[in-house]
């Protein structure tokens, strides 16, 4: 039976973590991983796992560490991997340095890891514990956990309102309804997404690039366009942004262009775009995390089809009286067919309030 984890292990895993969530904007289809390696009780080396096809996060601390690596404990935010990628296996790596201890914060989701990383390390002759601050370690690769163990990414849906939920006054008009504080923390989730997803009506009312604005932002999500008549035009913004377009429409597109992608799939009940193609489409491209930017009939339709996973809901201490409301629910006719959210975070942003919230099961 292994020893129950102490403070010690707490702290070191905390940072551990910490350097994994230095790859949230950037590690995508891999997970943000961090490795922490402890000596004596001195941090010996440390890393984190920047982007697909660099370095592991326990590559980069065993370098770090070099010949101290031998007999220390590497904390390591996920299950070190047992198969051959675009890098090598880090439990051999790992059990070549002669680590005397590995601590995981979780097991590997991946069917080609699932456990066999830490079995090797276990066959090895070294000591293996699991499980130590999981629900972080889940939290910050929800997506890649999704992909794997649901078979579709983690939808995030981005709201932004009044207190008297409209995302639009009454004129239609929307810029800006929550403070620059609040939209300077959207384009962080837009960061960390793989891919951002729209309607078509969005593009012809806004007009938006749907890029990630921020210093030292050096991946662009792709961009994905829900257009079921095939009515995106060539000068969309969106086109001149630079990165990958995918647009999946239910007509032939009458156009193409270098780096853009159509796809024809299925339609669903309503004649639009069907999500369930949307989402295959989404797990085919390896994405882990999607965030949702679009107008109340998209983001109601991900709501209603079950789809939606999560809201990120800004609010602004501001009235509009009466406008475009927060969602489309056309098939909600009653009280009793309401809506359960929880409440998993709740902060202020600047003068605004944002909500994470997530469907009560």
């Amino acid at each position: 039976m292994s020893r129950p984890f102490s403070a010690l292990d707490h702290q070191y895993m905390a940072e551990a973590l910490r350097l994994a969530a230095r790859g949230l904007p950037s590690t995508d289809p891999n997970p943000r991983v961090g490795c922490l390696l402890v000596r004596d009780g001195d941090v010996v080396g440390s890393g984190w796992h920047r982007a697909a096809g660099e370095p592991h996060a326990e590559a980069l601390a065993l370098r770090q560490a070099g010949p101290d690596a031998r007999g220390a404990v590497a904390y390591v935010t996920l299950e070190p991997c047992s198969h051959v990628g675009r890098t090598p296996p880090c439990a051999d790596a790992l059990i070549e340095a002669g680590v005397g201890e590995v601590v995981a914060a979780m097991p590997d989701p991946d069917p080609r890891v699932a456990g066999r990383g830490l079995a090797r390390l276990r066959a090895a002759g070294i000591r293996v514990r699991s499980g130590l601050m999981e629900g972080l370690a889940r939290e910050l690769n929800i997506g890649f956990v999704s992909r794997h163990q649901r078979g579709r990414p983690w939808v995030r849906i981005k709201l932004a309102a009044s207190l008297d939920g409209f995302v639009a006054g009454p004129d239609g008009r929307s810029q800006w309804i929550t403070s620059p504080a609040a939209r300077a923390d959207g384009q962080s989730w837009r960061a960390r997404a793989g891919a951002i997803l729209t309607g078509i009506g969005t593009v012809l009312s806004d007009d938006p690039r749907l890029t990630v604005r921020r210093t030292g932002a050096d991946r662009q999500p792709l961009r994905m366009v829900l257009d079921s008549r095939a009515r995106l035009p060539r000068s969309a913004r969106l086109l001149e942004a630079g990165g990958a377009v995918k647009i999946a429409a239910v007509r032939a597109p009458a156009w193409s262009a270098p780096g853009v992608e159509w796809r024809r799939v299925a339609a669903g009940d309503d004649g639009r775009v069907g999500l369930a193609s949307v989402m295959d489409w989404l797990t085919e491209l390896e994405v882990n995390e999607v965030h949702v930017e679009s107008g109340p009939v998209l983001a109601g339709a991900l709501v209603e089809g079950g789809w939606a996973d999560e809201l990120l809901l800004y609010q602004a201490p501001t009235l509009l009286g009466r406008g475009i409301s927060l969602l489309t629910l056309p098939g909600m006719e009653k009280f009793e067919q309401r809506l359960h959210f929880q409440i998993i975070d709740q902060r202020r942003i600047g003068p605004d309030q944002r909500f994470l919230l997530r469907p009560r099961l």
